[in-house]
C-alpha cells in the first residue's frame, strides 16, 4: 500500500517543535463523496501553535495539523465525477501539513491553477474580506485601522478596505514594512517600534476616533486601539498573537473593566471573528478575491524563505517556517511548498 508523510501533534503545547512530528501513514481509502488531494502548497498561520496546543478542540492525540493549502485532486470517491481528477483546488481543512489529504469534495474550492498566490486568499484573505464586509460592515469614506498590517492577513485587509474607498492606517514594526504598506495603499503607517502607538493614534484620529479597527495583536495594542474607537465604531478581533505563546492562550486585557464603559458611552462594539463560523460566506468572497487578484486589483506578498535565504520546501521546513513567522521578520504570507515523496 502506498504511503505518504504528514505532521501530527502528539503533545499539547504551543511549542510547535515539541508538539509535532512527521509520521508516515497509508494513503487512505476514500468514501463516496471524498477526494484525495496531492498537496502543493501550505499556508503558515500564527494560530498553528494554538492548534498544536489543543485549543481548538483537538484533545485526543495524535491529531493532524495544518489549516490551509492548495493542490490537485489525485483520486475521487464513487460519487465524485472522474473529470475532477487533476483539477486544482484550495481547501481549509485540518491536516494540511501533509503530502496527501482526504477531504469531502464539497469543501474543495475550485481554482484556476496551482499558483501559490492563491494561498493568501484562503485563511488570511477570507478572514479579511468576510470580517470587514460582514462583521465590521465597512462603508466608503470610513477610517479603518489595521494592526500588524504587513502580515499575512493584515496586508490583504489594507487592500480590501482601500478597494472599498476607506481611509486606511496600518501598524508595523520596521521601516521596510512601512514602505511596503505605503506601496499597497496605506494612507498612513505607524511603526510601533520607533513611534508611540497611543500618541500616534491620538494624533491621527483626534477626538473623533476611528470607525473600524481590524485587530490581531492583543495586549497593550488592543487597549490603545480601544481607547481610540469612535462613536458607533466597530473593533473586530481576529486574533491576539501577543498571547499565543504564553501558555494560557487568554489575553487578560480583553476583560479589562474599562472596556465596558468605553463601549457603552460610544455605542461602539467589539466582536470576535473565527473564520470557520462563516463557511457559508466562503464561496462568494473567495470568488471576489480571486477575481481581484487576477485583475491586478489585489496584490499578495509571499514570504517563502527565512532570513538566512533558505526556502521553505518540504514538510520538514514547516517547523522552520513557524519559527520564522514568530521571529517578527516575516512580511506578507508565509508559505511552504510541499513535495510529495510518494507517487500514486
Amino acid at each position: 500500500m502506498a504511503q505518504f508523510r504528514k505532521i501530527v501533534a502528539s503533545t499539547l503545547t504551543t511549542d510547535f517543535r515539541k508538539a509535532c512530528q512527521i509520521v508516515t501513514a497509508n494513503v487512505p481509502t476514500l468514501k463516496e463523496n471524498e477526494v484525495l488531494v496531492k498537496a502543493r502548497y501550505a499556508g503558515i498561520n500564527a494560530t498553528d501553535i494554538n492548534v498544536s496546543a489543543g485549543r481548538y478542540g483537538y484533545k485526543q492525540i495524535p491529531f493532524d495539523v495544518g489549516l490551509e493549502g492548495i493542490g490537485e485532486i489525485a483520486e475521487v470517491g464513487s460519487n465524485v465525477p472522474k473529470s475532477m481528477i487533476g483539477k486544482p483546488v484550495g481547501y481549509i481543512w485540518s491536516g494540511c501539513f501533509a503530502e496527501y489529504l482526504k477531504i469531502p469534495s464539497k469543501h474543495c474550492i475550485p481554482l484556476p491553477d496551482l499558483k501559490p498566490d492563491y494561498i493568501p486568499l484562503l485563511v488570511s484573505g477570507l478572514t479579511a474580506a468576510i470580517s470587514l464586509h460582514e462583521n465590521a460592515r465597512i462603508v466608503p469614506g470610513e477610517k479603518v485601522l489595521v494592526t500588524a498590517a504587513a502580515g499575512g492577513t493584515g496586508h490583504i485587509a489594507v487592500q480590501v478596505a482601500k478597494q472599498h474607498g476607506c481611509h486606511v492606517v496600518g501598524t508595523c514594526s520596521t521601516e521596510e514594512k512601512s514602505e511596503f504598506l505605503k506601496s499597497i495603499g496605506c494612507d498612513e503607517v505607524i511603526n510601533y517600534k520607533t513611534q508611540h502607538l497611543r500618541d500616534e493614534l491620538k494624533r491621527i484620529y483626534g477626538g473623533k476616533g476611528v470607525d473600524v479597527i481590524y485587530e490581531s495583536v492583543g495586549g497593550d495594542t488592543f487597549k490603545a486601539c480601544l481607547n481610540r474607537l469612535g462613536v458607533k465604531g466597530r473593533l473586530v478581533v481576529i486574533g491576539f498573537i501577543s498571547a499565543y505563546q504564553n501558555g494560557s492562550g487568554i489575553d487578560k486585557t480583553h476583560r479589562d473593566g474599562t472596556m465596558v464603559t468605553k463601549l457603552l458611552m460610544n455605542s461602539s462594539s467589539v466582536c470576535g471573528f473565527y473564520l470557520m463560523n462563516h463557511k457559508e460566506d466562503f464561496p462568494k468572497h473567495m470568488m471576489q478575491l480571486v477575481t481581484m487578484l487576477n485583475e491586478g486589483k489585489l496584490h499578495v506578498l509571499l514570504d517563502r524563505c527565512a532570513d538566512n535565504g533558505k526556502t521553505f520546501v518540504g514538510l520538514d521546513s514547516v517547523f522552520d517556517a513557524i519559527d520564522y513567522l514568530y521571529s517578527g521578520k516575516s512580511k506578507g504570507k508565509v508559505i511552504v511548498e510541499i513535495e510529495p515523496s510518494t507517487k500514486l
